[in-house]
């Protein structure tokens, strides 16, 4: 919400030396997000004028239309002679009246205007258009054409309102009333303890029998429809150019004078209104849900296939508005340079329409409007009624019409909401001693009307001790502008946003001794740092995918990873699944990192996916009155889909920078399996990484992750470098290598039991040991035979060779190049014993995988 400060002084008697920041501060004090204020006219310097155009050549030989002018200013160039001006506008005339900017001036974004020479004569000066001045759109598409009554020499910063600052306010989805200047004004003159001249108190006739003939069908739909009706206004009645500015400070374009008159008022009250033509308007106007397979032509010139749970206006034809959404095209009000078809006669319309409903229809046809913004949040039904005289006033005013004097009103019964709160309850929410007499005054400035017995209250208490003879309930009745306000919690926020929540304490939480972080909690911190420590960078993401992603990966029709939990209302309809892998949102995060520059990438997620079960359920309704029991709570429990904890990892572009201290080196699939084996180290397990073949995987660059969980083998994960086809599908840099794994899994095969580094007194004897085996044979399972075949001596081992020669080692052969380590805890090995280890492990390799020693 758009508010401009000269407009927000018309209701609150703002003293002269408050700035907008001053504004912005106090009203964030209340509560209200102010995120920027935006300074109209900053550095905008004069002399800027009202000019008439007296002559204009048309310049022949230029690649596009050139105009040399002579314009009146007046006396304000010194010399009062006509001011001669080249300008390649079109939508002026001779005798038209417009803003001249002369030299010497400075325009908005540091533009200096002086006498130059171009296109063979001298300008001295600019025609201005709105774009120029920073005024917004004005629908013109060209210069500014002002009023044929405006003063030759006038100035026009002053005129055009060019000096403004304006409040940006992020409103909140409860505060709708704060969609209007009516509702920042009162936070205003609450925030400044001022009076506030409320635009909404007016005189408004009551309903009679002569107004325009209008029936309710829905009244849970529309509990209140007003219509007044305005007659002859005259067809060249032009929005004033105060209104003009006013809307295009709050961010609305101007159209038409009966159509700015209502989005002037809506923005004013925060009721929305639409003006229909009286002469396209056939019959009753009615209020209904709209029947299959009826359609409406909008304002957008959009043909929309309406549902029935729309709320729609009708006439004798049928549909002619998406109620509180947008009107339709057969009543539209014609723009003002449409004369031929000029509207006269108009009928306005202010109903309160059901929040919901309007929420439905504005996204069922992905529609919002301003007026469907209001009625979502919340807008006052008792406004209505002035709302539609303030826009019969002004059209009166401005357009020359005459008021009809039939009133329609259709409202349906309903009774204020009221609330009782403990006079001490937002002490106890808050945690500070406020008192009665203070709790009372803040719900009154917010417009509740409260009842109670003072004269119960102890003298000695101070208005805000207890209450003598139970007398401690305020009975508060809340205003229709806060339908926001439904129970005690929401009164006592208002007390405490407006008493400031800067003069909270700060009070930290005491645990109870014994309680910290669960060993998942712990673990799952562990990784983060580990692989942070790596140097890889975490990147959350939504878990929303759209099933498509599971073809660019290349999954199999039959992969489990393809059965997802569908959402009933998604947030994206082209993202409505839960995720089953951590890699679709990462590796999108990777490609629009890449996209933006940042070419050398390593990022990991730990997060949940969602797995549906293969029996689906439907979720009970826990009770409310009472602690679900166990068997409730299990019952809930067995409906939702298993949602496993996953870490991934994606890689791409350089992993050792190259420098003057080397060549660096690219991220490869290595550097995956590396991050999954950082991972298991954590989790307090091991590893067994072998070849495999997954879905999105390089078939040759893939490995296979195993953990041993209760005896068994199981496969936790595949790391690797991705399959071209997966990469070009995904938009993804070339050699991508990725990483996921099952927490969860890792967490149950490692041992949790903190484990203290061993430090020996002993020295290590190493052992090198190269073996010849087929190209098929994994270099895990040799590995694990040296490892079992070494026995307790063996410390570590490790992989640092892999050679391929045909001539030398035989064809469809591979050379293994280990590293073995061992020790003692008692002694000192000697070379016998760490021979004879190594013998042992060498043999059993042989034996299970045919290795013999090279060489």
């Amino acid at each position: 919400m758009r508010v401009p400060l000269s407009w927000l002084r018309e209701y609150v008697d703002l003293p002269a030396t408050e700035t907008g920041r001053d504004v912005q501060a106090k009203l964030i004090s209340a509560g209200l997000e102010v995120e920027t204020v935006e300074q109209l006219g900053d550095g905008l310097k004069g002399p800027l004028v009202v000019g008439q155009v007296l002559t204009i050549e048309e310049l022949e030989g230029f690649k596009k239309p050139i105009r040399f002018c002579t314009v009146d200013v007046g006396t304000a160039n010194g010399t009062g002679e006509p001011q001669e001006i080249v300008c390649g506008a079109r939508n002026f005339a001779v005798g038209d009246k417009v803003v001249v900017v002369l030299p010497g001036a400075v325009l908005p974004g540091d533009f200096a205007i002086a006498a130059r020479k171009t296109y063979g004569k001298t300008s001295h000066g600019m025609i201005c258009s709105s774009d120029e001045l920073g005024m917004g759109s004005d629908g013109s598409h060209g210069i500014i054409v002002l009023p044929p009554e405006t003063e030759v020499g006038k100035d026009a910063v002053e005129l055009l309102e060019l000096v403004d600052e304006v409040l940006d306010i992020a409103v909140t989805a409860n505060r709708g009333d704060c969609l209007s200047l009516r509702g920042v004004a009162r936070e205003t003159a609450i925030a400044y303890g001022l009076p506030l001249r409320d635009p909404a108190l007016i005189d408004v006739p009551g309903p009679n029998a002569f107004g325009y003939p209008v029936q309710v069908a829905d009244p849970i739909g529309c509990d209140r429809f007003t219509a007044r009706t305005v007659t002859g206004l005259s067809p060249e009645a032009r929005s004033p150019i105060w209104l003009q500015r006013r809307l295009q400070k709050v961010g609305m374009r101007p159209i038409s004078l009966a159509v700015d008159v209502t989005n002037y008022v809506m923005m004013e009250l925060g009721q929305p209104l639409h003006a229909y033509d009286r002469n396209l308007v056939q019959g009753t106007i009615g209020v209904r849900r709209a029947a299959e397979g009826e359609k409406i032509v909008t304002l957008d010139g959009v043909e929309r296939q309406l549902h029935a749970e729309d709320l729609v206006i009708t006439d004798d034809r049928g549909p002619i508005g998406l109620a509180g959404v947008m009107g339709g095209a057969d009543t539209e009000i014609a723009d003002h340079e449409d004369l031929e078809n000029a509207t006269s006669d108009v009928v306005i319309e202010a109903a309160h329409f059901d929040a919901v409903a309007i929420a439905r229809t504005a996204r069922r046809h992905k529609l919002s409007s301003e007026a469907s913004r209001r009625f979502e949040r919340g807008v006052d039904p008792q406004a209505a009624a002035a709302a539609a005289q303030r826009t019969v006033d002004l059209l009166v005013l401005l357009a020359g019409g005459t008021a009809d004097a039939g009133v329609t009103e259709v409202i349906a019964p309903s009774a204020p909401h009221t609330i009782t709160l403990a006079a001490n309850h937002p002490d106890r929410v808050a945690g500070v001693e406020y008192g009665r007499e203070t709790v009372v005054r803040r719900l009154q400035e917010v417009g509740c009307d409260v009842y109670g017995n003072p004269a119960a209250w102890s003298a000695s208490s101070g208005g805000g001790g207890r209450a003598t003879g139970g007398q401690d309930a305020l009975l508060v009745t809340v205003p229709s502008w806060r339908p926001d306000l439904l129970e005690q919690n929401d009164l006592a926020e208002e007390v405490i946003r407006l008493e400031g929540y800067e003069n909270l304490p700060s009070t930290l939480p005491r645990p109870r001794s014994g309680r910290g972080l669960t060993h998942r909690q712990r673990l799952h911190r562990r990784v983060g740092r580990a692989l942070a420590g790596a140097g890889y960078v975490e990147a959350p993401n939504y878990p929303f995918v759209s099933e498509q992603v599971f073809d660019q990966l290349g999954l199999a029709a039959d992969d489990p990873a393809r059965r997802v939990v569908r959402l009933t209302n998604p947030l994206n309809d082209e993202e409505p699944a839960l995720r089953t892998s951590l890699l679709p949102g990462l590796l999108g995060a990777l490609r629009r990192n890449d996209g933006r520059g940042a070419h050398d990438l390593a990022l990991f997620e730990t997060g949940l996916v969602f797995l549906p079960r293969e029996e689906q359920g439907v979720a009970g309704h826990p009770p409310v009155d009472r602690r679900p029991s166990d068997a409730e709570l299990a019952a809930l429990d067995a409906v939702l889909p298993g949602q496993p904890r996953h870490v991934a990892v994606v890689l791409a572009g350089a992993r050792e920078q190259a420098g003057w201290w080397g060549a660096g080196r690219p991220a490869d699939w290595a550097d995956a399996v590396e991050a999954a084996r950082t991972v298991a180290r954590e989790a307090g397990t091991e590893l067994t990484v072998r070849s495999g073949q997954y879905g999105p995987w390089h078939p040759g660059r893939c490995a296979e992750l195993v953990v041993v969980a209760d005896g068994t083998e199981r496969v936790v994960g595949h790391a690797g470098e991705l399959h071209p086809r997966v990469v070009k599908a995904l938009g993804l840099p070339a050699r991508t290598c990725a990483m996921e794994l099952d927490l969860d899994t890792l967490e149950q095969a490692g041992d949790g039991t903190p484990q203290a580094p061993r430090i020996s007194a002993f020295p290590m004897a190493t052992q090198d040991v190269a073996l010849v085996v087929d190209k098929p044979v994994p270099a895990a399972e040799v590995e694990a035979a040296l490892r079992e075949g070494a026995g307790e001596l063996l410390e570590a081992i490790r992989l640092f060779d892999v050679y391929v020669n045909d001539e030398q080692l035989g064809d469809g052969k591979k050379s293994l190049a280990y590293a073995l380590r061992f020790r003692a805890s008692d002694r000192t090995l000697t070379v016998d014993e760490a021979s004879a280890a190594r013998d042992a492990a060498v043999a059993l390799a042989g034996e299970r995988t045919g290795a013999v020693l090279r060489g």
